[in-house]
């Protein structure tokens, strides 16, 4: 038996249109189909057909729009993508294959052989290899500076500056750069500005209302938010994600149908969730730094970080990663993390559950030993991305820690 689509049903599109960032992320992007699903179909084909060998020609051709091939056009990521850029406030986003297939494809679409970038030395140290030893290779030179050097930024740019770079907040110290000066900064030099908003998300940040040019994310943190598909995704005006468009299509670093509807359904609860993430972050940032073997704690809720007043100017909450030195060395830290027994210890972020990590070894691992110093990751820090458990549950895991540290012998039980 043959089941025709019922396309004489007709559903009105929903008027968005003013709405908040909470409903976007739950009704932006979706598109429904003959079938009338309420929720997001999921479109897992790698070609799709054509009423006449005209129509399939003028799709090619660019003159009617519609899919062609899901290296570069399906329904699915199109949702997706049409949701993030209306949670970020863009005209458009392009999703990839992963957060760093974003990266890579926005400067390879944009940059080209002699251009110059001056990027935050604070970024995701596997930026940082991009960067230095793979753009080098094709004529693009960078200059790396410290993110909240605001003197330094304007002093690293040349005339052949292109890009500005930069994370905020930073990885894993959060630092807080002012995107907005950031941005004017770059404008006056004729440069884009480029915000990797992977720890605030739009929900707590929107950079491109502050003056940015392009967004990217790794979806892979907290879009998904449990931990399940690598993605990436860039979002900004429609003349600069065309050109990222254009290389995805020529080189294939494409998101999968299924990894896309995944997102839709991580971005539906992004708004709750990055609200406990915070309330956790927070509260635990306090308690920690009550501990007497932690050195110090970075996260930018609590006052006394230097960034304080910015991040409450700039972002609606102080997100839900954090940082602290135990009193020691690698030793020490290895001793707290290996302690613990709820929390776990990966290098993801952005998960319901809550990870522990030492960057010095792992995010930050492949940095020289004097990029490592230059950008505060020392062997006595411990990241944590902070879940959304009960917050008596967390402090009592994180206690084991402690105890290890007083009670060497006894880490491990």
């Amino acid at each position: 038996m043959t089941f025709c689509r019922e396309e004489s049903v007709l559903i009105p599109e929903s008027d968005l249109d003013g709405m908040s960032g909470d409903t976007l992320a739950v009704r932006a992007g979706q598109i429904r189909t003959g079938q009338l699903e309420h929720s997001d179909a999921i479109f897992p084909t790698s070609s799709f057909v054509y009423a006449s060998a005209a129509q399939a020609a003028a799709r090619f051709a660019g003159e009617e729009p519609g899919n062609i091939y899901s290296r570069f056009t399906n329904p699915t990521v199109t949702a997706f993508e049409n949701r993030i850029a209306a949670m970020e406030g863009g005209e458009r986003a392009v999703a990839m294959a992963s957060g760093m297939a974003a990266i890579t494809s926005t400067c390879m679409a944009l940059l080209k052989a002699g251009d110059h970038v001056v990027c935050s030395r604070d970024v995701f140290g596997t930026v940082n290899s991009l960067f230095q030893k793979y753009l080098s290779k094709f004529g693009v030179e960078t200059t790396f500076v410290k993110l909240t050097d605001e003197a330094g930024w304007e002093a690293a740019i040349q005339p052949n500056t292109r890009m500005l770079f930069l994370e905020t907040p930073s990885n894993p110290l959060c630092e807080v750069a002012d995107i907005r000066k950031m941005a004017d900064l770059a404008h006056a030099h004729g440069a884009l500005l480029v915000v990797d908003n992977c720890f605030c998300t739009p929900v707590l940040q929107q950079p491109l209302a502050l003056g940015a040019d392009l967004v990217t994310h790794s979806a892979t943190k907290y879009l998904d938010g449990q931990g399940r598909c690598v993605g990436g995704v860039v979002v900004g005006p429609h003349a600069l994600l065309e050109e990222i468009f254009v290389f995805l299509r020529a080189t294939g670093p494409t998101m999968s149908p299924f990894n896309a509807w995944v997102f839709m359904k991580g971005l539906e609860t992004l708004p709750i969730r990055m609200r406990a993430h915070c309330d956790n972050a927070l509260e635990l940032a306090q308690w920690l730094q009550q501990q007497s073997a932690v050195e110090t704690v970075f996260y930018t809720g609590l006052p006394q970080h230097p960034h304080y007043e910015l991040a409450k100017r700039q972002q609606k909450a102080f997100g839900g990663v954090l940082s602290f030195r135990v009193k020691g060395g690698r030793e020490e830290a290895w001793r707290f993390i290996d302690a613990t027994r709820m929390v776990s210890i990966t290098a993801n972020l952005g998960d319901v559950k809550t990870t522990i990590t030492h960057p010095a070894t792992t995010t930050h691992g492949r940095l020289s030993p004097e990029d490592k110093e230059q950008a505060g990751i020392s062997e006595n820090l411990i990241r944590l991305s902070v879940g959304i458990e009960a917050i008596d549950d967390l402090k009592a895991d994180l206690d084991r820690g402690f105890q290890a540290l007083q009670n060497p012998g006894h880490g491990n039980i």
